[in-house]
């Protein structure tokens, strides 16, 4: 699990329109998380920034792979800060 040094709160169901958008299947929005299917994995995307892939062991590739959903995601989905 790759998680995000800044805090996030990300509005689930635009990341889940964008996600979807991209031809990525997603299974499963709800308020806290998105799965959704790529490159043959599972990948969980929750509301703080983490990101999951499973079934994934290494932990550089999963943090880069999570940095470049959350850079591609930030355009077209709401990030708002933890703190308010």
């Amino acid at each position: 699990m790759a998680i995000s040094a800044d805090p996030m709160d990300i509005d689930m169901e635009r990341a889940a329109e964008s996600i979807s958008s991209r031809g990525w299947e997603v299974s499963h929005c709800d308020d806290m998380m998105v799965v959704f299917r790529w490159n043959g994995m599972d990948v969980t995307l929750y509301r703080q920034g983490k990101v999951m892939y499973f079934p994934l062991e290494d932990r550089a590739l999963c943090i880069k792979y999570a940095t470049e959903l959350l850079e591609s995601l930030r355009p077209s989905i709401l990030f708002l800060s933890a703190s308010g």
